[in-house]
């Protein structure tokens, strides 16, 4: 009895620390990412106030770096900048790590200038975790749609003048979609 009473409590204790999760509906696939409250509080309530307005619904992922990371939620299809909240705090020493799968705030060289572009990592990028410097704040993880960041990983790339960036992928990426799923 004690050990299945030790069960329930790890379980209840596990499905407590579960953060909210966001569906992004994509051009190649659907993607569901768990969001970590505990450890980056003020960067998931602004990646949540973007996702509830539904301002990112439309966007691009305008950068991509095979072997490195994913970019979007800043422009529309049309390359236009999207506007922006203030910047919210960078939150890079919560312990959370650059690995791959997981989602973080894209940022100037400026540590507190994220707004609403965010990555999610191909690989492990530990180079932009905090060190000395502040580094980029990881703010979550895909928990499935894997196969849908393979795709979008083989996408070719070219130079896009409005972006001034060889990076853009050659066939659009489009965020069709990103809700909150129900219960969170």
């Amino acid at each position: 009895m004690k050990n299945i009473l030790i069960l329930l409590a790890g379980l209840l204790s596990a499905t407590a620390l579960a953060g909210p999760r966001v569906e992004l509906v994509t051009s190649l696939g659907t993607l569901e990412v768990e969001l970590n409250e505990q450890a980056a509080p003020k960067t998931v309530a602004n990646f949540l106030s973007y996702v509830d307005d539904g301002s990112y619904a439309g966007s691009i992922f305008h950068r991509l770096i095979p072997g490195f990371v994913v970019q979007g939620g800043g422009f529309t299809a049309d390359y236009e900048r999207l506007p922006t909240r203030d910047p919210v705090q960078n939150e890079s020493g919560n312990g959370l790590s650059n690995s791959t799968g997981t989602i973080a705030m894209a940022r100037t060289q400026d540590p507190h200038s994220a707004t609403r572009q965010f990555y999610i990592n191909l690989a492990d990028n530990t180079s932009l975790d905090g060190g000395r410097r502040a580094g980029y704040t990881v703010f979550g993880k895909v928990v499935k749609g894997e196969e849908v960041l393979h795709r979008m990983a083989a996408v070719p790339t070219g130079m896009n003048l409005q972006l001034r960036s060889r990076e853009v992928p050659e066939q659009p990426i489009i965020l069709e979609q990103v809700r909150r799923l129900p219960g969170e």
